[in-house]
């Protein structure tokens, strides 16, 4: 390329054409606008001096622009450097000759004008400032100014590193919990998070202290990798920014010459990955060498001195072994190979080696896994007993059992010893309800389920299905199903026999059974429950899949458990265990009579022809996800922070009385939306009133049939368990008033909330996949099961209920589950007479509601 001339013209030129330059990409890109920028600043800075005189002066380049990492809208980092001896006006002139022309382009310029003197003494003061001035490069002017204050900093640097290095070891730490892990991130700010640019700067920092070094290998791919993204991403935004936003990252990965989003996010968690790895590498290294340091001077003193000529060392110095398990030691804090170990001869060591770390709650040596990963010998198959018990053993092993796995993944071990793993490895889940990529969701599975194993007969099958549950999310197809032959071919190569890889099997095709039907279908109908016995088979199993439900579902993130799910779990656990016991099913789906309080709520209704409310405070807390939400802006603060737990609404009981006529169940619906009350499940049934009340709907009559005196026979009784997202309950008398509205149409609910969004717009993201409404299959003999799932949005539920209400089918019960941004409702429908739809019918009602959402 040929070098850009010293006007803003030329140099604009020349930037512009670099950076169209599609076969030119990566690090020859930036290293060419690093080059070119240089010259042209270089061309300033000379222009100046001829002109104005002043001398002893230098132009340098520091951060990322002084390590030649100029992404398309990178800052430029520059530090006006003068001896000092020149005036200051002059210098100052100097400066803005420099610095007006860079603006005037439009570029973002972080700049400074110091002698070095001033230069180390901000450095002193400031970290990020002495982080930025330890990749100063020299650009123009006096060389041996900008070299001398290089020696300067660097040497300050090594001196002050027992006092800077854990201040910056700190600020990694604060700024990971701020900004989150960049390898499980959505929308990951690639600079910021954890396992980011930043990282790498640091890592470069303790590598020039010479107190320790990162580990090398693939850490200049990452950042190459980062980078390139960091650019692309630049380059599709037209802004400087680090943060891969959703909407742009199929555009990204389009630039990079990657499949999808998908593609690019594996790339980006992959680097992220091992610069966090050498990240807890280096910072551990760094504390035991600091600790060293620290212990060797008290200890010389304890010996009057004599330690340097006596060649007595701490103890620890040299660090004592303590015996962990065979040809495994704990040293200095770490878990390291014996003297002994033969990892040539000893293909179960790797596991055994994890499972004693994993115990004893301590790191495993990089350089152990290293050499575990050079040596050891592929394991025969099926598995010897020892190397299955290992691994259970690792899993078990609770939280500890996270950072072990990681140690061994940075080598290529789990992939070895589990060539399904490769699949998942680093696989990105686009649904915001999970925390985790699927692997690391997998191990942290595995984490909730060592505190659940008290629970069960069989520990070992149940980490075992922990750590297998999602590893068909690897292909295509439903996860579940594909898992399932996974999980039978890993048991027999682990050496499981038949019969345990037949219930590995069971637990990984079903693991979503238990919490999809507790909160999606009647408990009280006999044919829930016997479809859950006849899918798990045994009591053992429903045992197993009880566990392996919660230690899911916790592992998943605080919108997926909660103490009502899991309430609603056990309850479908013991009827399920009930009839796997041979105990007949009891029907609960006929309402029986009605109890007193209802009874009088239903004369009331019918005689003041209106609705009668009641609210029945409950204890149970709300959990977090659950039910309708409000838009973002609203949103009750839910789950843990920096503040603690959040303050949890209370649950609440209504029930509702109201003459039998069209459009209760959508009127109802709107009014707890516009009054922000979440719903969580909804059961409706008509109540006949007593002997001798006039005007009395007849005992086996039809609902909906008309009476004498036109009114449609009958009282609904409607039974909501709701809870306020945020604030107090609002008065019976509210609801009560704003109902009788809905009723007689004078409340317009569709205008009101459609008020209440444009007043507390959701921000926009990636647009929401269109709903989706179907009939399930044997949901049920008594009503037709129809499911939708949608985005969840003010309101939904009164949308479906007027759809449904058009549709001329009546509602027995509702139940309500929503994750995230996502709502997964089931309805019991019938029809007039209150007998289930057939085929044709059920997929019109399914067709209309659908539509009625798009």
């Amino acid at each position: 390329m040929e070098p850009a001339d010293s006007g803003p013209g030329g140099y604009a030129a020349a930037r512009l054409r670099l950076l169209q330059e599609g076969a030119r990409s990566g690090p020859p890109r930036r290293t060419g606008l690093a080059r070119i920028t240089d010259e042209w600043l270089a061309a300033l800075l000379n222009g100046a001096i001829d002109a104005d005189r002043p001398r002893g002066v230098s132009l340098v380049a520091v951060g990322g622009y002084g390590r030649g990492e100029l992404s398309p809208r990178s800052d430029l980092d520059l530090l006006l450097l003068h001896d000092g001896t020149a005036d200051a006006g002059a210098v100052a002139a100097l400066a803005d000759r420099i610095w007006y022309p860079v603006w005037d382009l439009g570029l973002a310029l972080d700049h400074s004008v110091r002698t070095p003197a001033e230069a180390r003494g901000t450095a002193g003061e400031d970290l990020k400032a002495q982080l930025g001035l330890l990749d100063a490069r020299h650009v123009a002017g006096d060389a041996g100014l900008t070299a001398g204050l290089r020696t300067a900093v660097l040497a300050d640097w090594r001196n002050q590193a027992p006092q800077r290095l854990p201040e910056l070891h700190e600020l990694t730490r604060e700024r990971a919990h701020r900004q989150g892990e960049l390898q499980f991130l959505l929308e990951p700010d690639l600079k910021e998070a954890r396992g980011g640019l930043r990282d790498l700067t640091a890592l470069r920092a303790v590598a020039a202290s010479w107190l320790a070094d990162a580990p090398r290998e693939g850490l200049e791919e990452a950042r190459r990798r980062l980078l390139d993204t960091r650019d692309a991403l630049h380059l599709a935004t037209g802004r400087a920014t680090d943060r891969l936003a959703l909407q742009e990252q199929d555009q990204v990965a389009a630039d990079l010459g990657l499949l999808d989003g998908d593609a690019l996010l594996r790339q980006v968690y992959e680097a992220a990955r091992t610069v966090s790895y050498a990240g807890d590498v280096t910072w551990r290294e760094v504390g035991r060498v600091l600790r060293s340091r620290a212990a060797r001077p008290r200890f010389r003193g304890l010996l009057g001195g004599r330690g340097a000529r006596t060649g007595s060392h701490a103890p620890g110095e040299y660090g004592e072994r303590t015996p962990l398990a065979e040809g495994v030691v704990e040293q200095d804090g770490e878990v390291v190979l014996a003297r002994t170990a033969r990892p040539e001869r000893d293909p179960v060591l790797p596991l055994r080696a994890a499972a004693a770390a994993a115990q004893a709650g301590l790191p495993l040596s990089r350089h152990a896994v290293r050499r575990l990963a050079a040596a050891v010998r592929p394991l025969p198959e099926p598995w010897p007993a020892e190397a299955r018990e290992q691994l259970v053993t690792l899993l078990g092993a609770g939280v500890s059992t996270v950072a072990v796995w990681e140690a061994l993944e940075a080598e290529g071990l789990i992939t070895r010893l589990l060539p399904d793993w490769e699949r998942v490895r680093c696989r990105p889940q686009r649904n915001p309800v999970h925390r985790w990529t699927v692997d690391r969701h997998l191990v942290e599975t595995a984490v909730r389920a060592s505190g659940l194993t008290r629970r069960v007969g069989r520990p070992d099958l149940l980490l075992m299905a922990a750590l297998l549950h999602d590893i068909g999310k690897g292909w295509p197809g439903d996860h579940s199903v594909a898992g399932e032959v996974i999980a039978r071919d890993v048991a027999g190569r682990l050496g499981f026999d038949r019969a345990d890889a037949a219930v590995l099997g069971t637990l990984v095709r079903h693991h979503l059974l238990l919490v999809e039907t507790a909160t999606r279908r009647d408990l009280d109908d006999p044919e829930t429950v016997r479809s859950v016995a006849d899918a798990v088979g045994s009591g053992s199993t429903l045992e197993l899949l009880h566990a392996l439900t919660e230690a899911d579902a916790l592992a998943t993130g605080p919108a997926a458990w909660s103490g009502w799910r899991g309430s609603l779990v056990a309850d479908l656990v013991q009827r399920a265990a009930a009839v796997l016991a041979g105990e007949p099913v009891e029907d609960l789906t006929d309402p029986g009579e009605p109890t007193a309080e209802q009874e009088r709520l239903a004369l009331e209704s019918w005689r003041t022809g209106g609705p009668v409310l009641a609210l029945h405070t409950r204890t149970e807390p709300q959990p977090p996800g659950e039910g309708r939400t409000a838009p973002d802006a609203e949103r009750p603060r839910t789950g843990t922070d920096d503040r603690g737990p959040a303050q949890e609404p209370v649950g609440v009981e209504l029930l509702i009385a109201v003459p039998d006529q069209p459009g209760v169940l959508p009127a109802v619906a709107g009014v707890l939306a516009m009054h922000r009350l979440t719903v969580r499940a909804a059961d409706l049934r008509a109540v006949d009133l007593p002997d001798g009340v006039a005007g009395h709907r007849s005992a086996g009559a039809a609902p909906g049939t008309a009476d004498a005196d036109g009114r449609t026979g009958g009282v609904l009784l409607l039974t909501w368990r709701v809870a306020a997202e945020y604030g107090s309950l609002p008065q019976a008398a509210r609801l009560r008033s704003d109902l009788v509205r809905a009723l007689d149409g004078s409340l317009d609910i569709p205008g009101r909330l459609a008020e209440r969004e444009a007043a507390y717009p959701r921000r926009r993201g990636v647009p929401a996949p269109p709903p989706r409404v179907t009939v399930a299959p044997e949901g049920s003999r008594r009503a037709t099961v129809i499911e939708v799932r949608a985005q969840d949005v003010p309101g939904l539920l009164h949308r479906i209920g007027r759809a449904l209400d058009g549709a001329g089918v009546r509602v027995r019960s509702a139940h309500v589950s929503t994750l995230g941004a996502n709502a997964v409702d089931a309805f019991y429908v019938t029809d007039a007479a209150g007998s289930p739809l057939d085929g044709a019918q059920a997929g019109k009602v399914a067709r209309t509601v659908e539509e009625a959402l798009r």
